[in-house]
């Protein structure tokens, strides 16, 4: 006997999946909600067809806050960078929308979003509402 033929015999039947056949009994067929509780309320996301459903905010990912003065003549620079997923366009219009809340100027250097100034809690706002997760690291 060849290996194969040892497996042939051994494997279970295949079930077809043209939707067919019922595959098997249900055990909660016969049951009924009589003498529960009501169901709680939920929210409209949850609800059933044609409640009004709200998009759920995507986290679009980790973005690293530093405050940096090192090799620029003892000036602090807030730092965004570890940005995922998004292109320079993008990256110009954070800055942007960072230069104009802050009041300082700023520019996007080798991927990441420079702001004159210690503006970490700006910088932190503008990116939650751009749904990033900032996390304020270094010093």
């Amino acid at each position: 006997m060849a290996w194969f033929d040892f497996f042939s015999m051994n494997s279970p039947k295949r079930i077809p999946t043209d939707g067919g056949q019922s595959i098997g009994h249900n055990p909660f067929e016969g049951l009924s909600s009589d003498g529960l509780p009501p169901a709680p309320e939920c929210s409209p996301a949850h609800a059933g067809p044609g409640a009004e459903v709200k998009p759920k905010r995507k986290n679009r990912g980790r973005v690293d806050i530093l405050r940096q003065t090192a090799g620029r003549g003892g000036k602090t620079v807030t730092v965004a960078k570890g940005f995922i997923g998004i292109g320079l366009p993008e990256k110009e219009q954070l800055a942007k929308a960072m230069q104009k809340a802050c009041g300082t100027g700023g520019t996007v250097k080798n991927g990441q979003i420079e702001i004159q100034g210690d503006k970490r809690a700006e910088v932190a706002r503008i990116l939650t509402e751009a749904n990033f997760r900032p996390v304020f690291a270094g010093g």
